[in-house]
């Protein structure tokens, strides 16, 4: 009996674009009933250390040398890159088969400055399939996936109707505003939970007290992502930017109305076989994207999102609810 395929795959950062890579984990451990591993940055440990699909997981901190003696020792038939920078070029030296995904940046060099758009609306899990396509490997269409603790546990009533609203992003230019997020949530009669890290405190503060209202609660900077990702599987809504809990939320088949400014969703970055009644408000204010991950925006410099007008995001949570 041949022995089973023994593969690493291998995503630094960040939290979406770690979740978008499972179904390529998934496939590879359904398909080929190979031995998965993976490596990623400590700090992102939660999204894979529950993953049923993984055998093994390798976290990089600061020291190179131990971990490529670590991954050394294991002995890969394939090592599959699935972030393709200058951090992952070490992996050369393990002298093991590396395939790496494509990134079409020249494509998205086009399509921000010249419009001109030759991504054929390809998702970023295409492209990480098309990665392991020389191993026979197919497309299950079976979404994306996300394996929480059991032993999270969150000061909420999750039993009742609420909606989860992920207020962060990477980038200011990828946020809605504090004023846009208050006059939607100052309509609102359910129960709406606020989301996002350390950096959004201070905002959710401010959305709080701008509403005045006791069915507003500002969980940001207070869960981990566990308990973030714990909150929205159990929600009836998600509203979020162009941020990691959108695709957790898809992870989960959540209906997902999601908001885009400098990024657009033809980018590949839309919420992965979502629930088909997710929508996506865009700003209407440019046709193609700002910049490639939504660092600067050529007409405003906060970014051309918080020119989405918040009663049109009313109109569309009304739409679901009722």
């Amino acid at each position: 009996m041949s022995k089973s395929l023994k593969i690493l795959i291998v995503r630094f950062s960040s939290i979406g674009d770690i979740v978008l890579t499972t179904p390529v984990i998934r496939s590879l451990k359904n398909q080929l009933k190979a031995e998965v591993h993976f490596l990623t940055k400590y700090q992102y440990h939660s999204i894979v250390a529950n993953n049923i699909n993984l055998d093994k997981v390798f976290y990089l901190h600061n020291s190179l040398s131990q971990i490529l003696k670590d991954l050394r020792s294991e002995d890969y038939d394939y090592i599959i890159d699935l972030h393709n920078n200058l951090r992952s070029l070490f992996l050369v030296t393990l002298g093991v088969r590396i395939r790496r995904y494509s990134k079409s940046n020249f494509k998205k060099f086009m399509y921000i400055n010249f419009g001109i758009n030759n991504l054929r609306d390809e998702h970023i899990v295409d492209r990480y399939m098309k990665t392991v396509n020389f191993l026979g490997i197919k497309n299950d269409n079976k979404g994306l996936d996300y394996f929480i603790s059991p032993s999270n546990h969150v000061d909420f009533n999750i039993d009742q109707k609420f909606i989860a609203w992920s207020i962060g992003a990477s980038r200011i230019q990828k946020q809605l505003s504090i004023e846009q997020v208050s006059k939607v949530c100052s309509k609102i009669k359910l129960p709406i939970v606020l989301l996002g890290g350390e950096e959004e405190i201070v905002n959710g503060a401010a959305i709080v007290s701008s509403c005045n209202k006791d069915n507003i609660y500002n969980f940001c900077g207070k869960l981990s992502l566990d308990q973030s990702a714990f909150i929205i599987k159990h929600s009836i809504l998600l509203l979020s930017n162009d941020t990691g809990l959108m695709h957790i939320g898809a992870a989960f088949r959540k209906h997902i109305i999601s908001f885009w400014g400098c990024t657009k969703p033809e980018m590949g970055f839309s919420p992965y076989l979502s629930n088909e009644k997710s929508i996506k408000i865009i700003s209407s204010k440019s046709k193609r994207p700002c910049s490639k991950h939504g660092s600067s925006c050529r007409f405003t410099k906060d970014g051309c999102i918080k020119l989405i007008n918040s009663a049109k995001i009313y109109s569309a949570i009304e739409d679901f609810i009722s």
